[in-house]
C-alpha cells in the first residue's frame, strides 16, 4: 500500500493526491485512490463520487472507512494547518506522504480537536 500511495501521489503531480483507507480491527485492508476535487498543489478534498464508491466497497467486504491519506507536493509528511482544520473524523488515521518532489516518507496521525498525535505505522513488507 505504501507503493500505491507513492505511485498515486506522483501521478497526481503537480497537485496533492488523496484517498481513503478501509479496514477492521486487524488494520488497513484496502486503499482507495480517489480524485482530489480541489485539483490543487496545496489542498485536497476527497471527490464525493470516489468517497461513496469506497464506502460501498468497504461495506460489501465487512470493513469500515478508518482513515484517509494525502500527499504534500513539497512539504513534509506532517499535517498542515489546513489539514488539521479539515480533519472531521476524530477516530480516523490520517496518513501524510511528503515531500513527493523529494525523498518522500509516509507518517500516520490522529487529529482530535486540533491536537495532532503521531501514531506508529507498521509496514508489512511480506
Amino acid at each position: 500500500m505504501v507503493d500505491q500511495i507513492l505511485e498515486h501521489s506522483r501521478a497526481e503531480l503537480p497537485n496533492e493526491a488523496c484517498g481513503l483507507l478501509a479496514g477492521d480491527d486487524s488494520g488497513i485492508r484496502r486503499l482507495y485512490c480517489v480524485s482530489n476535487a480541489d485539483a490543487s498543489p496545496v489542498s485536497y478534498t476527497i471527490d464525493p463520487v470516489g468517497h461513496f464508491a469506497a464506502l460501498q466497497d468497504a461495506e460489501e467486504n465487512g470493513w469500515e472507512l478508518i482513515g484517509a491519506f494525502h500527499s504534500h507536493v513539497d512539504g513534509l509528511a506532517y499535517p498542515s494547518p489546513t489539514d488539521v482544520a479539515r480533519a472531521a473524523e476524530p477516530d480516523w488515521t490520517w496518513l501524510v506522504a511528503g515531500p513527493i518532489t523529494g525523498s518522500p516518507e509516509i507518517r500516520a496521525y490522529r487529529i482530535v480537536e486540533g491536537e495532532i498525535t503521531e501514531q506508529e505505522l507498521e509496514i508489512d513488507r511480506g
